[in-house]
């Protein structure tokens, strides 16, 4: 299912995200502008780990601060999360982050002057469990300014894994429902230098991306810079909390793309 949500006016696509294929980035082809700035990059966590398979498996419980630093094909950058600003977001985000689902994923829509998102596995079996997964929205906070990060949406209460960091300032986003729940504040050049020639064509292809995984992405879609880690930065990671084991969903249709905003 595709979650892409058209605004009426303009008809142009705002944050989308699309539950069942998704691609990752780069793996390594000769894709323009992706070379790695950042030298070997470290060991994926637990990227294969069981638990991104059981989305109700990670249940922890976000710090009221923390920070995670990425390092990219462009080099590195750091969020620091406020778990005030909205919680639900941000523990979601702190699970994925600790599980190692954002390793190895791309950049699959990035827009000049707008906004740069990811949050689809490079592995299929993982889009599958997570495209039910859907969270309660958080009240808005805090506006899309630049550099700030929230989950894409197809709606009311859908945000499941993708995110994007807006480039510019969309406070805009703000009436929509997007809530912030981060900022960049390290590595923001880092941002700014990630492939966005494709312009929305790669974010339209969001079911082709869940359903091929990585391998359809690089085939594809090249250029798209890639995620080679996200790590927590310092402290313990508390335990989560048990849950009972589901069935992930087998992903047919096209939803409407989560995260949607004008450009």
């Amino acid at each position: 299912m595709r979650s892409f949500l058209f605004l009426a006016i303009c008809a142009t696509v705002a944050l989308a995200q699309t539950p069942a294929k998704t691609g990752t980035t780069h793996s390594g082809a000769s894709a323009k502008g992706a070379t790695a700035k950042t030298g070997t990059a470290p060991k994926p966590a637990a990227a294969g780990s069981a638990k991104l398979l059981t989305p109700s498996a990670l249940k922890a419980i976000a710090p009221a601060e923390y920070k995670v630093k990425f390092t990219t094909t462009k080099g590195d950058f750091v969020l620091e999360v406020h778990r005030d600003w909205a919680p639900l977001g941000a523990d979601r985000f702190y699970n994925l982050v600790r599980n190692g689902y954002f390793d190895n994923a791309r950049f699959f829509r990035a827009v000049k002057g707008f906004m740069v998102q990811f949050g689809i596995s490079g592995r299929p079996d993982v889009n599958r469990a997570w495209v039910n997964a859907n969270l309660k929205d958080d009240p808005v906070k805090e506006s899309n300014k630049r550099g700030y990060i929230s989950f894409a949406s197809a709606g009311p209460n859908t945000r499941t894994t993708q995110v994007f960091i807006n480039l510019v300032d969309n406070g805009r986003l703000d009436s929509m429902g997007f809530s912030p729940f981060g900022q960049v504040v390290e590595g923001m050049e880092t941002i700014d230098k990630l492939y966005t020639e494709y312009g929305e064509s790669a974010g339209m292809d969001q079911e082709g991306i869940m359903n091929g995984g990585e391998a359809y992405l690089a085939k594809k879609w090249p250029n798209t810079d890639k995620i080679l880690t996200a790590r927590v930065e310092g402290g313990a990671a508390p335990a989560p909390a048990p849950a009972k084991k589901s069935i992930a969903p087998t992903v047919k249709k096209t939803q409407p793309v989560k995260g949607t905003a004008e450009k």
